[in-house]
């Protein structure tokens, strides 16, 4: 029998909002207080994340520029280097313990990937996974990033929270604050780049949450 997700749209919310949420209920499901999995997504303002791997020598922006420009600069427990967030990039983030996944992490990140790259391919954009690097690439620009944490709950099965972000309409220039993930000979792109027009924010979250569907194999 499929696992059962509740998907949950945020709608724009503060970086740190976003996170009290999904940590309360990755918290749940570690403890067995909530057995509930859920999915988040959110689009946030400008935010500038440092994961676990990550430095702030990867942030080539002053932060008297970042701070006029209303950047946020975060820590973060999740794998990966530095990243950023903001307007026009929906952000995912899966809230699940991977029992119904055979408590696989590597292929949950498969997954992950996966999903995103069967969405984009029903709109002509050929994407892959990148030898080296996490994430989702059409060709040496990545059009999104995965940064994913797990951690084991006494009986064993690994939860998993932080996720994916995927460029719609993002503003490709705020990348320049940043050298992402860690990357420095790696460009990135967008939806809206890659296909020569505005993407409507709404129809891609509709069309990443059929896709997951099929991918995970779960029901709402």
């Amino acid at each position: 029998m499929p696992t059962t997700v509740e998907w949950i749209s945020l709608g724009h919310r503060h970086y740190d909002e976003a996170l009290d949420i999904q940590m309360k209920r990755a918290e749940a499901l570690l403890t067995g207080a909530d057995e509930r999995q859920a999915i988040y997504t959110v689009e946030h303002p400008p935010t500038i994340t440092i994961g676990r791997n990550g430095t702030t020598d990867n942030i080539v922006a002053d932060q008297s520029f970042l701070e006029a420009q209303g950047f946020a600069v975060r820590h973060v427990d999740r794998g990966g280097d530095v990243t950023y967030h903001g307007p026009g990039q929906l952000v995912v983030y899966p809230v699940l313990h991977l029992a119904p996944w055979d408590n696989d992490v590597k292929q949950y990140v498969r997954n992950l990937e996966e999903s995103v790259i069967q969405a984009l391919a029903e709109v002509g954009i050929v994407a892959q996974r990148h030898e080296e690097y996490p994430g989702v690439w059409v060709g040496d620009a990545k059009i999104c990033a995965v940064g994913a944490r797990v951690k084991k709950r006494p009986s064993g099965e690994f939860v998993t929270y932080h996720g994916i972000a995927l460029n719609v309409n993002t503003n490709l220039a705020h990348f320049q604050t940043i050298v992402p993930c860690g990357i420095a000979d790696k460009g990135v792109t967008s939806i809206e780049r890659e296909t020569g027009h505005a993407a409507d924010f709404g129809a891609w979250e509709t069309k990443l949450r059929q896709s997951f569907y099929e991918v995970f194999q779960f029901e709402v």
